[in-house]
């Protein structure tokens, strides 16, 4: 037996769902006024002028933090609103109309992002929920070891410490480079390779370091671990790649990818989501129980053993979510593919190479991400002279930028300039740093 939520509302909601189904439907929402006051233009995806044009952004200041957390493009803000009036208007009616569909669009719309099948990803509210739902679940023997990196972000390092402190795994962690801004490939990959043992089980890494705007090499990588440890799953946190660069979990070469969408894919706020190869899926018990037909049916009929369903789905919380915002998660993977992910990503090193050169050419500004496209994405990282972090994100403020400075020991001052930004945003930045020496 499949139970589907639609089963679990109940008769009555479902009886008035079926005759509801056609008002309740996701409805085009009229576009929202952008930062002029005015409509949304038609959106030309062609055009940068018209897809800056489809955020909501203050124009009077230069947003060089839209990936941090983004602001919503016009598609999905109107996605957002049609499901939020919907589910007002009848909650328990629209939910059973359509949740099983709009959950399917969003699968099919990641997967096809993500050049994969639609049961090989797992929806979550956030990469630092997605890794510790992916560091919890995978399953380890007495003696086997996770190995991270001394460059990881405080989620990767808490959910393996608190791993470890639950079933006493081996964790350890590897410096893969001295000085960011003159890293080079070999560097990297050799400081890995050393540092894999027989017992390495899983390696856990980060895409883009969210510290130094580093972007590592995670094809030689993971090439490098396997001729070690073949046994080994390449774990990912890639929410600093995932929207920028165009590179899929194939191409990477890694068995998971996990990652929030929004930042670099500026989808709706509170939405992430895992990859996993079918090996990785496969060595993970769920943690969360999904809400998911196959699981359900399972249950109710008292059958004991595991159910059948997929691993992206037994790992997809179940529960009651923000609904209208997973949805819009469709409307933000259109907006991204209309686009065209190899333009965005040259778009995205274009406004970087921009800012690297601008800041460059600053007396008294240390640029701290490296300058090669093979080692850097949209991050730029800087010092500037012996300033405080804080200090120059008040200036930025002051002259009309925003700025954000990376959660780190040591601290920089950090930008990124997604397609919601221009080369004017990139000057003004520029200038405004000018300024603070």
């Amino acid at each position: 037996m499949q139970l589907t939520r639609r089963d679990l509302l109940g008769a009555t909601a479902v009886a008035g769902a079926a005759g509801l189904a056609a008002g309740c439907g996701p409805r085009r929402a009229e576009p929202s006024s952008g930062g002029s006051g005015g409509a949304a233009p038609a959106f030309d995806p062609a055009s940068w002028d018209s897809v800056r044009a489809q955020f909501a952004l203050d124009r009077d200041r230069a947003h060089l933090a839209t990936f941090v957390f983004a602001p919503h493009p016009e598609p999905v803000r109107a996605a957002v609103a049609a499901h939020r009036d919907g589910l007002d208007r009848d909650a328990m009616g629209y939910l059973a109309a359509n949740e099983e569909r709009l959950d399917a669009a969003v699968l099919d719309a990641a997967a096809g992002h993500l050049d994969t099948r639609p049961d090989q990803v797992a929806l979550t509210d956030s990469t630092t929920m997605g890794l510790g739902l992916l560091y919890t679940a995978v399953r380890l023997r007495p003696g086997d070891e996770i190995l991270t990196t001394e460059h990881d972000f405080y989620a990767t390092h808490e959910a393996l410490r608190l791993r470890a402190e639950r079933d006493g795994v081996a964790v350890r962690r590897v410096r893969l480079y001295r000085d960011p801004a003159v890293t080079t490939v070999d560097e990297i990959v050799g400081s890995l390779a050393a540092a894999v043992t027989g017992r390495t089980r899983v390696v856990a890494l980060t895409w883009v370091h969210s510290s130094t705007g580093v972007k590592l090499p995670v094809r030689q990588l993971a090439e490098a671990v396997r001729a070690r440890a073949p046994e080994a799953l390449v774990c990912v946190d890639g929410v600093h790649g995932f929207g920028a660069e165009a590179a899929t979990p194939a191409q990477l070469g890694c068995d998971a990818l996990v990652s929030g969408c929004h930042k670099w894919l500026l989808g709706p706020r509170g939405t992430g989501l895992v990859w996993g190869s079918t090996r990785a899926w496969d060595r993970m018990t769920p943690v969360i129980p999904p809400f998911d037909g196959r699981s359900m049916g399972h249950w109710l009929s008292r059958r004991a053993g595991r159910p059948s369903t997929p691993g992206g789905r037994a790992h997809t919380p179940g529960g009651y979510h923000t609904f209208e915002h997973r949805w819009a998660l469709a409307e933000a993977f259109d907006f991204h593919r209309r686009i065209g992910p190899d333009r965005v990503a040259a778009r995205t090193r274009e406004l970087a190479d921009r800012l690297k050169d601008g800041l460059a050419g600053i007396r008294g500004v240390r640029l701290v991400t490296p300058r090669p496209a093979e080692l850097s994405a949209g991050i730029v990282c800087c010092e500037v002279g012996d300033l405080p972090v804080g200090d120059a994100l008040g200036g930025l403020h002051a002259a009309g930028v925003i700025a954000s400075s990376t959660p780190y020991d040591p601290s920089y001052l950090r930008f990124g300039a997604t397609v919601a930004n221009s080369e004017a945003d990139v000057d003004a930045a520029v200038r405004a740093v000018d300024g603070l020496v």
